[in-house]
């Protein structure tokens, strides 16, 4: 899964889990790093956590029982050699280019229009495509593996924890993939699949203009029949996320746009395919650019991830379906996307965690409130505080805390493709529609909010470019924007799915599996549960969630405006049941293993796991209650003050 001898060339040369208690010595290894690997490296270092990921899908979900359902084929060991294997080339070929990346980024060449990928990345990709890594959850008969799709988002998981800006290339094929599968035409399938399945052509997604972003309504990119049948597009799209690159030698762009006549709005919108490199009848590329690259963005975070801007001027394309239905297409493509962006709140938690936890069992200031600790030390180590453990605490509840969720929310989505009637599989949607926008802007707030406590534990030093904590909440924080913003996909949430649609039956039947967990919590198990008060709680919550949601539905019918005014505050609102939910099942889970073996090896695992879930809802949940006033309060002092009265 790696060359040993590309992997000594990215290697860092002193152990990067070493930490440095003086900011002089800090900056002389920095130096040092500089002068003789001519590359940044940081003070993070990812490790896979497959304890915990092992714990979840096991003990938590019972993966075994939901893979026999829908991957009778797929062994236990067959999971277990997956998530081994992405975690170790993940921590050894992926992390180790993540610093350098940050700090090398894209590079545009305006003469040939491309895009070089930092150093490493393209030498990781063969790697990565090689290993079969792409093709893991792409059904057989396309060229996949055929493995479940929550499987594979334990690889989008590894991948992208340990290098984002890289796992969003392959990330983005997936999705591509997907709206093939599903609305391509078999020509389309034949011409393209196995390429994108075998990892030889990455894809992408094309929607933003310069004039609209989450208001599609107004794309303006031209489509212009041809007699081939084919389409001539004509305009430009911005903020296209591996629009181009070295990686592969040609990229799939999935491309919304509206055909020469076809009505204004989202009705009129149409979906194509198009190619960096047109298809020759005999398999071979063309060598002139179907689509060409007019430059990249310099951003904040993310950087050797190639943000272009794509300049259609008579480029071919194809349509994918029929024409006008394009928004409901791509709607394959988003909802991948957005649940592969919810992993970025995973991801930014995650790295936050090891990148802090070892600064406070290292760093030493001030005694312990209670008195000395550590004994013969000039001071105690900042563990020993409170407000340290506060924040390292907040950081591992929601990091915990969205694997659970996200991994929940991944099987369910594997019956999509194993539902066997039509029922089932509306059934699924309408949980899917549900849970995606509460995952992606729940958990990419927590992101922003984990990764600024971890530059925070480490305190001045948490700002300095070295030890990478900066880097995490600078990647971090592109994820409540891009793919909806927290707002758009908070009004999708309360306006879309639950007032205008078919949610409050999701939500009810959501509530429904959540106070059935919390009755098997307090009533059956009365006697011998220790977390009776947490159901309890997490039960009042739920079922004020069911009743908020009745008021605020009654209340849109009189005042439109009361949705948006709402919405964010309901999403959060959300999240923090949603996340309670998962906390209470994994302290039961824990407890049950602490109850089978006291002093096994695992056993400090699991009493952490149940002391965190504890702290969850002692600290964290309680904000679900400023956000349930916020929301009902009325929607007079978000719109009374007029738009004078912003500038006075």
């Amino acid at each position: 899964f790696f060359f040993p001898r590309f992997f000594l060339l990215v290697r860092p040369l002193c152990h990067q889990g070493q930490m440095f208690s003086s900011l002089r010595a800090l900056r002389q290894l920095q130096a040092s790093r500089l002068l003789h690997t001519g590359v940044r490296t940081s003070a993070v270092t990812f490790k896979a956590n497959t304890k915990d990921v092992n714990f979840v899908l096991n003990d938590v979900l019972h993966a075994e029982k939901h893979f026999q359902k829908v991957a009778p084929s797929l062994s236990t060991e067959d999971v277990r050699d997956v998530i081994e294997n992405i975690s170790r080339f993940s921590e050894e070929v992926l992390g180790p280019l993540n610093a350098p990346g940050d700090a090398e980024g894209c590079t545009y060449n305006s003469k040939d229009a491309s895009v070089k990928t930092p150093k490493g990345f393209k030498e990781a990709y063969k790697q990565y495509a090689e290993a079969g890594w792409q093709s893991l959850s792409v059904p057989e008969e396309f060229g996949g593996q055929g493995m479940p799709l929550s499987l594979g988002l334990i690889k989008a998981e590894m991948v992208g924890t340990s290098n984002w800006s890289f796992g969003m290339y392959p990330g983005l094929a997936i999705g591509c993939m997907n709206t093939l599968v599903l609305h391509g035409s078999d020509e389309q399938r034949q011409t393209y699949l196995s390429k994108l399945a075998e990892g030889e052509w990455l894809g992408t997604m094309c929607l933003t203009e310069p004039q609209c972003g989450t208001d599609l309504s107004q794309v303006k990119l031209r489509a212009e029949p041809a007699e081939d049948g084919s389409y001539r597009l004509y305009g430009n799209k911005i903020f296209i996320s591996a629009g181009e690159h070295d990686l592969t030698s040609n990229i799939v762009h999935i491309v919304l746009a509206r055909v020469k006549g076809d009505k204004e709005g989202l009705k009129g919108i149409s979906l194509f395919l198009v190619p960096k490199h047109l298809v020759k009848e005999d398999g071979s590329l063309a060598k002139e650019l179907n689509v060409k690259c007019g430059g990249i963005e310099h951003k904040m975070g993310i950087k050797a991830s190639a943000t272009c801007e794509m300049v259609f001027d008579g480029t071919k394309a194809f349509m994918i379906g029929e024409q006008g239905k394009g928004l409901h297409y791509m709607f394959t493509f988003m909802n991948t996307a957005r649940i592969g962006t919810a992993l970025h709140g995973m991801h930014g938690a995650d790295l936050a965690y090891q990148g802090a936890l070892p600064r406070a069992l290292e760093r030493r200031s001030l005694p312990a409130l209670s008195g000395k600790k550590d004994v013969g030390e000039v001071a105690d180590r900042i563990i020993h505080h409170p407000d340290v453990r506060r924040m390292l605490l907040t950081i591992r509840a929601f990091c915990e805390g969205a694997r659970c969720m996200v991994y929940e929310t991944a099987m369910v989505s594997d019956y999509l493709l194993s539902a066997k009637t039509e029922q089932e599989k509306k059934m699924v949607d309408e949980d899917l529609a549900l849970m995606t926008p509460i995952l992606k802007g729940f958990l990419t707030e927590a992101a922003c909010e984990a990764a600024s406590l971890g530059m925070q534990v480490w305190g001045g030093h948490g700002y300095i470019t070295a030890n990478g904590l900066e880097q995490t909440y600078r990647d971090a924080r592109i994820g409540t924007m891009y793919e909806g913003t927290t707002g758009i996909q908070a009004l999708d949430l309360l306006g879309r799915k639950i007032i205008a649609g078919t949610g409050k039956k999701a939500l009810a039947k959501r509530v429904g599996k959540i106070l059935g967990f919390c009755k098997t919590q307090v009533v059956d198990n009365f006697s011998t549960n220790p977390h009776k008060k947490y159901a309890l709680q997490l039960a009042a919550y739920s079922s004020g969630w069911l009743a908020r949601t009745a008021v605020l539905t009654a209340r849109a019918m009189g005042d439109r405006e009361s949705v948006g005014a709402a919405s964010v505050d309901y999403l959060m609102y959300a999240g923090y049941i949603e996340m309670a939910h998962m906390w209470l099942r994994m302290m039961d889970a824990a407890q049950k293993k602490l109850h089978e073996d006291p002093t096994g090896p695992d056993a400090d695992f699991y009493r952490a796991k149940v002391n965190t879930g504890k702290f969850y809802f002692e600290r964290i949940l309680p904000r679900a209650k400023s956000h349930a006033a916020a929301m009902m309060a009325p929607a007079s002092s978000v719109m009374d003050m007029r738009i004078k009265e912003f500038s006075a």
